[in-house]
């Protein structure tokens, strides 16, 4: 039986050790390094399929926890599964809801068997457990499902992030066990661990003895510092095996996206992009830009000069400003667009440059322009 996901290795960069693959998919193939959307309730914020599209956008991903809520994983199934629910013909990402389950803290309960947990919208009780969520995820029909795990918060203590290391583990085998259809949807594994290498390092080896068709990175991104983040990743991501895909999970910024690259990650997927977009703000070639700021009343340039997106051939700083101002719709859909394009469009260079053995001096050149400091 053919897999549902392989990877292919195309290049390693000599000057840094980034990949450069393709992972291919039944809903296509995905060039990595790569960006993915979040479409948390099966669809990206305030933008269309068409417009995803048009900013190469090769991935999306749902959310697992939100759309088992509402409108039902049953529905959906009902519907044809999640790419003819919203219309949408390329790959899809579903994460477990394991983050959202427990990001929710005091509602909710943590046992061998799975969560009870305390739902948002109406106050009821649910449960979920590995086998649960991969019968959600098998009836939404994603390309790409990920394991039920668990996200520890930061910090932790090592006692409780092992505890919660080794029930990831088990959860991860239930989790295969339970998974139908190998052949239509691949299963991925999480490696969790917190901050502590010696953790990471028995997830990680516990993990690749399932023979998981990818591995993601879990639970960093989390609040620590910028140091911290990176020890961990450049610690974790050699661990993984190097003929399958590779991802690191919630990351957005483009310095963090870069440094995954760099490190030999694949995949990456943040909601920022949008987020900031609801909040006035957009990614620029020169750093970030807060486009309500009263400096661009009458700026009657595009949002970036170097971007050739939609938003940045048609209209200027101070026109997106007044819908932003006005609480139009328009503004956030405009900023939306221009920012993923932003992050994609990224990704593309960075393939590129990973092609021309040449990541390390495009990182160096990219943190001056944008005002990082490395």
């Amino acid at each position: 039986m053919k897999p549902a996901i392989t990877y292919e290795l195309l290049h390693t960069c000599k000057q840094t050790g980034a990949r450069r693959g393709i992972i291919h998919t039944p809903h296509g193939d995905i060039q990595t390094p790569i960006f993915m959307p979040v479409g948390t309730q099966a669809t990206v914020k305030s933008m269309t399929p068409e417009e995803l599209k048009e900013v190469n956008a090769q991935i999306i991903l749902a959310n697992t926890y939100h759309l088992f809520l509402r409108p039902g994983h049953d529905l959906i199934k009902e519907a044809g599964g999640l790419h003819k629910f919203m219309n949408w013909d390329r790959p899809i990402l579903t994460d477990s809801g394991g983050f959202q389950v427990f990001s929710l803290g005091a509602i909710r309960t943590i046992t061998e068997e799975g969560v009870e947990f305390t739902s948002h919208l109406d106050g009821s009780k649910k449960f979920l457990s590995p086998e649960k969520v991969m019968e959600i995820e098998n009836a939404l029909g994603s390309d790409i499902m990920m394991a039920f795990d668990e996200c520890c918060k930061y910090p932790s203590t090592y006692e409780y992030t092992k505890n919660s290391m080794e029930r990831t583990t088990r959860w991860a085998k239930r989790c295969k066990d339970a998974h139908m259809g190998e052949d239509k949807q691949g299963l991925f594994g999480i490696i969790q661990g917190g901050f502590y290498k010696d953790l990471r390092k028995q997830s990680a080896e516990e993990l690749i003895k399932l023979d998981f068709p990818g591995y993601a990175i879990g639970g960093i991104s989390v609040g620590e510092p910028k140091e911290e983040f990176l020890d961990i990743l450049k610690y974790t991501t050699p661990l993984m095996p190097e003929n399958k895909p590779r991802y690191l999970m919630g990351v957005g910024t483009p310095d963090y996206l870069i440094e995954a690259a760099v490190a030999g990650i694949d995949m990456c997927d943040c909601v920022i992009p949008t987020r900031l977009a609801r909040h006035g703000t957009a990614f620029t070639s020169k750093g970030k830009l807060v486009v309500r700021n009263a400096s661009y009343e009458r700026d009657f340039s595009p949002l970036d000069d170097e971007c050739d997106c939609y938003t940045c051939r048609n209209y200027t700083r101070a026109y997106i400003r007044h819908l932003v101002k006005t609480n139009e719709i328009l503004g956030i859909r405009l900023l939306s667009i221009h920012n993923i394009k932003f992050l994609t469009d990224l990704m593309e260079k960075v393939r590129i440059e990973i092609e021309n053995d040449n990541l390390g001096n495009f990182r160096e050149e990219f943190y001056h322009k944008y005002g990082y400091e490395k």
